[in-house]
């Protein structure tokens, strides 16, 4: 039995967690912050800005008319020289229209939705018969199959990605966009189907199988009691899985670089914000309020899988 913590102890601990919680939350703060200062801000280290700034959310979101640049006189009366080449003058031009084209964040997040949600749904669509096989069926090397699904992970995705992508170069899908996009979600897939079958299986082992006995009673086939049985009372559980494989899909950066690197329009948010960060149009408040935006999805889904997803983990490790 554990004894009770003094005084001291829980303020230590208390101390502790706050230091803790500071260096988790602070870079996440000091983004928010510069995402809403102005140019003339960015030097001030306070992390309230002095004056709101949300031209930056507005022109990524479309809701204003853009980041409009004054035209001055000088560059007016050098406009009105007939000498001046249309292409020089349109060259001119281009720097003082509206920078919302720069970074089109609209058909960016649509990339990386599409992409995250189909990888995620296929990656639950598979493990549920695969956790659905480990937790009920009986047969020859399922203990070490199951043991051995985590093995993935034991290898870092920087070794994976050259043998993935010259499998991807000899069977012709990296030379055009969909196969591309096939690939990585195929990936994405491998990445996020172990700790699927993981959850679920802890999950489906605390169903109990005299629900399935009667349903078979009724003349229900193994499979009619999965969708009609067993489903039903995993939601939260498969909510969390699906929630868990998107948000995977949603932050990876590495092979989405290697695959569509050459393929702009069909770029995803993190690989999108590396090239705005390097490009000419790195202005700190439009790369920290993408950055916020992009963030955003995966807080929310977070906070809202947290309480299944330690219980996924956790359910099914003791037996009764």
């Amino acid at each position: 039995m554990l004894g009770k913590r003094t005084l001291w102890q829980n303020c230590l601990l208390a101390l502790t967690l706050g230091v803790v919680l500071f260096f988790c939350l602070f870079p996440f703060i000091q983004i928010l912050s510069t995402s809403l200062k102005h140019q003339f801000d960015w030097g001030n280290p306070s992390l309230i800005p002095i004056k709101l700034n949300l031209k930056a959310y507005q022109e990524l979101l479309g809701l204003g008319k853009g980041a409009e640049v004054p035209i001055p006189e000088t560059v007016k009366r050098l406009l009105d020289n007939p000498l001046l080449t249309k292409e020089a003058k349109e060259k001119i031009l281009s720097r003082y229209r509206s920078t919302r084209d720069v970074f089109p964040f609209p058909r960016f997040f649509l990339n990386t939705f599409l992409l995250s949600v189909t990888a995620a749904g296929l990656s639950l669509l598979l493990a549920v018969f695969g956790a659905y096989a480990f937790s009920r069926l009986r047969f020859k090397g399922r203990s070490v199959i199951r043991r051995s699904i985590l093995f993935v992970y034991m290898v870092g995705g920087v070794l994976l990605m050259v043998p993935l992508y010259q499998m991807s170069v000899k069977v012709g899908l990296a030379g055009t966009v969909w196969g591309s996009l096939f690939s990585l979600v195929l990936i994405y897939i491998i990445q996020t189907l172990p700790v699927s079958l993981y959850m679920l299986g802890n999950y489906f082992r605390t169903i109990p199988f005299a629900l399935e006995e009667a349903a078979a009673t009724d003349g229900c086939s193994r499979i009619q009691a999965l969708f009609l049985i067993i489903l039903p009372l995993s939601v939260p559980m498969l909510i969390t899985v699906f929630v868990y494989c998107f948000m995977i899909a949603w932050n990876e950066f590495l092979f989405a670089f290697v695959f569509l690197k050459q393929y702009h329009d069909f770029h995803t948010l993190p690989l999108a914000l590396q090239s705005l960060f390097v490009s000419k149009n790195a202005i700190w408040d439009r790369i920290m309020a993408a950055s916020m935006l992009t963030l955003s999805p995966v807080i929310l889904c977070f906070v809202f899988i947290m309480r299944n997803l330690t219980r996924g983990l956790t359910e099914g490790g003791v037996k009764e």
